[in-house]
């Protein structure tokens, strides 16, 4: 019901819920739908780089991905293609928001590093594969969204890496020091 301003203006009165789901919703609006987006986006660069090498395929690709904040497509295929199902080749989109973690782990580790790859997009079918094959695949695994990756830096203490994976606070981190990598998801916050 309309209520009549000391300046004389009707105005609507507005419950305490409603106000508050607004406030919730500008929010939500404002630091992204993602817990991981909106923890990241404070200290990320406006222009963010990566250096990747696929142990895999043995490419290698040095791409800078986000410029003045906007990600630039061309560099996204190109990762794209680069992270893709090396035994299908089939390729998925990555989350941005990985990539973004990716750099913060490079800003993090004190200097200028190359990523090595074990893992990025998995097809189901090769999830299926590698399930039958350890206990440690996971049935709806993240890398089948593109939103998980599996990593090491050459010359670089594993634990050191899963300790600034962790310290992120962005998704999932798995720690698997008799395989030699760290894997890191865009996923709700849990480590193994």
């Amino acid at each position: 019901m309309p209520t009549t301003h000391a300046n004389s203006r009707p105005f609507r009165r507005i419950s305490r819920r409603c106000f508050l789901k607004t406030g919730a919703g500008a929010a939500c609006c404002l630091l992204g739908a993602s817990p991981a987006l909106a923890a990241l986006r404070p200290t990320l660069p406006g222009t963010r780089h990566l250096s990747l090498y696929n142990v895999h395929t043995g490419e290698k690709l040095q791409v800078r991905y986000c410029r003045r904040g906007r990600y630039l497509e061309d560099a996204l295929s190109e990762i794209n293609h680069m992270l893709r199902d090396y035994r299908t080749g089939e390729v998925r989109a990555i989350d941005p928001n990985l990539l973004d973690c990716l750099c913060r782990l490079s800003g993090k580790s004190g200097h200028d590093c190359t990523f090595h790859v074990i893992s990025g997009y998995r097809s189901p079918a090769t999830n299926a594969m590698l399930r039958k094959r350890s206990r440690h695949v996971a049935r709806n695994s993240y890398h089948m969204y593109g939103r998980a990756i599996d990593i090491y830096l050459p010359h670089y203490p594993l634990d050191k890496l899963r300790r600034l994976a962790l310290s992120l606070r962005a998704g999932g981190v798995g720690y698997y020091p008799k395989s030699g990598f760290v894997h890191i998801d865009t996923g709700p916050l849990r480590h193994w």
